[in-house]
């Protein structure tokens, strides 16, 4: 803050009220900045989770560098709420390991005493009463085999040499294959896969397992057969997107990727991959779509002809959807949340912790977040979740509108309280939305949720080579992660669409491979034969 001297009044008066002045702003613009440095410790050296401690006055472990510890805030609970809580009775867990499943295979392993042993000193022999039974876990490296197909030619000796229309040899058909000619089998591709886009192991990786177990597997094999299998998924893909068209939520979420050979563009340039989930439980259906930018053009095509609602967060980019005739715009509060979660970890240890503004806004945010947390448990029906949140949510809604309408007034709007509390303002039509119907949920947090294994992968392989990889790569996560989302194990149902695909002609076929139409059953009896 620069002060010109030349500007300075005469009049020691009118000085005096000056540097007053200047003393006032100079202490605002610290204290935002001040905020700023501890938002940035939080973030740098602080816990990622955004859940509360359960005592805040019991003590804390201590660390290695003297850094403030950000309180945090479970979004399911109340803990500044005044109201008395009863607790029903309940019992304990049971402390100790948790027994191996029962159908796992058993080898039973007999650790007697010698035969000299089993004699009392009275000159009796000694009788068995009973046995003590430990268990341990052993694991048998994977199991590498080769499939030979054999197929008998036959012909007949006595037309040798005749001419006519008929074959002289005949042999059977090859059996249809999701990838022909290659070695690679339905159970190779699907552990293939599964290990990168399940287990975040990039190719090189693999590469390097397979060669442990005996095996010359290249990357660039590997990488071929993603790509092949990928566009023969391609319908299963295209009706899992007719599914989410189908529903009547859509949560939508973004996150960057860096595509090295992208025609026009600097190998350094930002792509983005996009999510689009269908929000209501029934046929839980994720797309990933590959785009070179984070135009809302995206959603825009993805959404052509939709009718319902769209939850996303606030980007400039999702604003076309407040003039769509048939989409009704909601917001997320988890990201309300996350601005107040902010102005707490800035103020660090004070003592005034508890009656602070960031503390108070999060109190009124965890009450919904309680109400939504109660529907759950008690599995209500949409029509009493929408009853429930107009009796119980909507008036906690109507009274924290008037205290950030009042705070708004009270706090500079530069600071991290005045940007939080303008944030909610400035959303607060959408935020409200998910009253509007008992099948809405109140934060994007499964859009959130279906992207970070994404996420954590990219943290792994950093980068798609080519924009045909990274359109492999979208539906690969699409179809996995839709499997996961309805309950199925990845691997085993990779392999067994990919069984079943290369047979596949009519759209009752298709449809049938959809993970929401496969016996979970068979697909666990399958994975373990």
């Amino acid at each position: 803050m620069n002060i010109d001297v030349a500007e300075l009044p005469d009049d020691s008066v009118l000085l005096k009220q000056k540097l007053v002045e200047f003393q006032i702003l100079y202490e605002k613009e610290m204290g935002i900045m001040l905020e700023q440095i501890r938002l940035l410790r939080a973030q740098l050296f602080g816990r990622k989770s955004e859940k509360r401690r359960p005592d805040k006055d019991a003590p804390q472990p201590l660390f290695l560098f003297d850094v403030p510890e950000p309180e945090e805030i479970e979004p399911d609970e109340d803990d500044n709420d005044s109201e008395k809580v009863f607790v029903p009775a309940h019992s304990r867990k049971k402390s100790g390991r948790k027994a191996l499943p029962d159908d796992l295979p058993r080898i039973e392993v007999v650790h007697d005493i010698d035969d000299n042993e089993k004699i009392c000193a009275c000159g009796c022999e000694l009788s068995r009463i009973g046995e003590e039974v430990s268990e341990q876990l052993d694991i048998i490296p994977a199991k590498i085999q080769v499939i030979c197909h054999i197929r008998p030619k036959y012909a007949c000796k006595n037309c040798e040499g005749v001419q006519d229309d008929g074959p002289t040899v005949k042999i059977a058909a090859v059996a249809p294959q999701i990838i022909p000619k290659s070695i690679a089998t339905p159970g190779l591709i699907a552990h293939v896969l599964t290990g990168k886009f399940v287990d975040h192991t990039p190719f090189y990786r693999q590469e390097k397992q397979f060669i442990r177990l005996g095996v010359d597997v290249s990357r660039a094999s590997m990488c071929n057969w993603a790509m092949r299998a990928a566009l023969f998924c391609q319908p299963l893909l295209n009706l899992i997107q007719d599914e989410i068209l189908a529903g009547i939520l859509i949560n939508i979420d973004e996150t960057p990727l860096q595509v090295l050979r992208e025609p026009g563009r600097s190998p350094t340039s930002k792509s983005y991959m996009w999510i689009f989930r269908r929000g209501d439980p029934e046929n839980p259906a994720i797309v990933f779509q590959y785009h070179p930018n984070r135009s809302g053009d995206v959603p825009k095509a993805f959404l052509r002809g939709f009718k319902g609602y769209v939850q996303t967060d606030a980007y400039a980019g999702y604003n076309f959807l407040e003039f769509e005739k048939d989409i009704h715009h909601i917001g997320c509060w988890a990201h309300a949340r996350r601005n107040f979660m902010d102005v707490i970890k800035a103020q660090g240890k004070t003592k005034n912790r508890k009656t602070g503004s960031g503390d108070q806004a999060l109190s009124y945010i965890q009450k919904l977040y309680r109400f939504e947390k109660e529907a759950r448990t008690n599995e209500l029906s949409p029509e009493a979740v929408y009853k429930m949140r107009q009796e119980k949510a909507k008036p906690i809604l109507t009274e924290f509108k008037k205290w950030l309408t009042k705070k708004s007034t009270q706090t500079p709007p530069k600071g991290l309280l005045g940007k939080a509390v303008s944030y909610t303002l400035k959303q607060w039509d959408r935020l409200v939305g998910y009253l509007e119907n008992g099948h809405l949920t109140i934060d994007n947090n499964m859009a959130e949720n279906s992207i970070r294994p994404f996420v954590i992968g990219r943290k792994n392989w950093l980068f798609a080579g080519t924009p045909k990889g990274a359109e492999a790569s979208a539906l690969l996560y699409s179809l996995i992660e839709t499997a996961k989302a309805n309950k199925l194990e990845p691997y085993a149902y990779l392999r067994h669409i990919f069984e079943k695909l290369p047979t596949a002609s009519t759209l009752q076929d298709f449809e049938n491979l959809l993970p929401w139409n496969i016996d979970q059953a068979q697909l666990t009896s399958f994975c373990y034969d």
